[in-house]
């Protein structure tokens, strides 16, 4: 039985894993701090910019802020759909915090844009941050984090953290093409930047 008293449990396994490697950073700590005193609506940081600090520690020469290319911020509006809210938000982010690359990305209008942006027919809306991350292009990047008003480190990993704290590049087959996969693969280079990453190179459906 749990009483007021009792202590909350903390995280365990992968989840304590990757808290412990964001606290190492401070760089990253400064950005989530940046993006929780900005008070966006559900707003988290994640993709390339949590991987480059995960693989860059255990499976690369070290993690090197400089290098990271973009910071995407994930938040989710539903009451201003425009792309112009994406270019405040981002510009908000700068003024806040300067010489960061900041891209924020509201999920809520997604649907408006994707096709024309990657092709493929209509999509859905998403109806949460957490939805929108389950789509993200390979497994280990469908993982986003947050600083909480109290200095928690929360976790946001709708299809686990296996592949990220693993060193596992796998494409994630809920929207990604298997050519844009492919595309991906060849621009980010992962056997190079992160030699002791696995890459699970996607294959056309129905093969094997």
């Amino acid at each position: 039985m749990v009483t007021p008293l009792d202590p909350v449990p903390g995280p365990t396994g992968h989840e304590a894993e990757l808290t412990g490697l964001v606290r190492s950073s401070e760089w990253l700590l400064r950005v989530l701090a940046a993006v929780r005193d900005e008070q966006l609506p559900d707003a988290w940081v994640g993709a390339g910019a949590l991987r480059d600090l995960v693989w860059g520690t255990r499976y690369g020469s070290g993690f090197a802020p400089e290098r990271v290319r973009d910071v995407d911020v994930a938040f989710f509006d539903p009451h201003d759909l425009s792309r112009d809210n994406d270019a405040r938000v981002t510009e908000r982010l700068r003024r806040r915090l300067p010489g960061v690359p900041w891209e924020a990305s509201n999920q809520a209008a997604v649907h408006t844009w994707y096709p024309a942006e990657f092709g493929g027919g209509p999509v859905e809306p998403l109806t949460s941050v957490d939805e929108a991350l389950a789509t993200w292009p390979e497994t280990a990047t469908t993982v986003a984090v947050r600083l909480s008003p109290d200095g928690i480190i929360e976790v946001n990993a709708p299809l686990g953290l296996d592949d990220l704290m693993d060193g596992i590049w796998r494409r994630n087959p809920r929207r990604v093409t298997v050519e844009r996969s492919l595309t991906r693969l060849e621009r980010h280079q992962p056997h190079t930047r992160w030699p002791g990453v696995t890459v699970i190179a996607p294959r056309p459906e129905g093969t094997h």
